[in-house]
């Protein structure tokens, strides 16, 4: 099974470049399935039902987000209803939508996504490596589903490649979000899960981070804020990674970059 995962989309240019190329990317891939995290795909902050619906539209299968899942105040209504959205799954009892669901592949697989945030340098919230335990004990790799995908969004390095080695031969992918920066150690680790530090984002790299470089550049010199951030709106490019499973263990068989358009050299895998 072929599983693909873009990272954060940021603002229109990153929604754009989605939308426009999503359809023919997934053909062209083979991918069953598709992961998009779109945290940041309304304005650079959050997301919307709307927007979420040209993300699924566009061929994602499920939709993750992170520590800006709630910018749109209309997300804490329309993920009640929506079982396509995860929210990161370690938020305390009682918050809106779900972490983690079990969904269907193009070829009839179960493929379970968990949605987690880390914990350093970001909102204090349950300890992820418990949650993502639970879970895992719950609906088992090659019992419950024949494919596990998890969305660490987390900004340390240290504790995403802590969270792989946690979870190798318990997952098809870890991979993370939430620092936009594509990082070039995509591997199969040495249990059989494929993992990422961080996947990059869908938006403009000519930018801080996907946001118009004028403000950011502004804050770090002078330590005045003077606006707010603006999501950068130049051409964009895609960033993703794909992975292959062996069937009969739902494990890594390989797993490559994807980079399309903008400013980042293209890549795509040429299994």
């Amino acid at each position: 099974m072929r599983l693909l995962f873009l990272g954060d989309v940021v603002g229109r240019s990153g929604r754009e470049i989605v939308v426009d190329r999503l359809p023919e990317l997934r053909s062209r891939l083979d991918a069953d399935f598709v992961v998009v995290n779109g945290e940041n795909s309304a304005g650079g902050f959050g997301i919307t039902e709307a927007i979420h619906g040209e993300l699924i539209d566009a061929g994602a299968d499920v939709v993750t987000t992170g520590n800006h899942v709630w910018d749109q105040r209309e997300a804490l209504v329309f993920i009640e209803r929506t079982p396509t959205l995860l929210r990161p799954i370690n938020f305390p009892a009682g918050t809106p939508g779900r972490g983690a669901g079990l969904y269907e592949a193009r070829n009839g697989a179960r493929v379970l996504v968990i949605n987690a945030m880390g914990l350093v340098f970001m909102n204090m919230l349950e300890d992820p490596f418990a949650a993502l335990s639970r879970e895992l004990e719950a609906c088992p790799l090659g019992g419950g589903a024949d494919a596990i995908v998890v969305d660490f969004h987390a900004e340390a390095t240290s504790e995403k490649q802590a969270m792989g080695h946690f979870l190798d031969g318990r997952a098809s992918l870890v991979v993370g979000t939430h620092t936009h920066v594509p990082t070039a150690d995509h591997m199969v680790l040495a249990e059989g899960t494929a993992y990422m530090t961080d996947v990059g984002m869908c938006g403009d790299y000519d930018s801080v981070i996907g946001m118009d470089k004028e403000e950011p550049l502004r804050r770090f010199l002078t330590k005045i804020p003077s606006g707010r951030f603006e999501p950068a709106l130049g051409d964009a490019s895609l960033s993703g990674v794909l992975v292959e499973t062996d069937d009969s263990t739902g494990l890594a068989r390989r797993v490559a970059p994807v980079r399309l358009g903008g400013h980042l050299s293209e890549t795509l895998p040429d299994w």
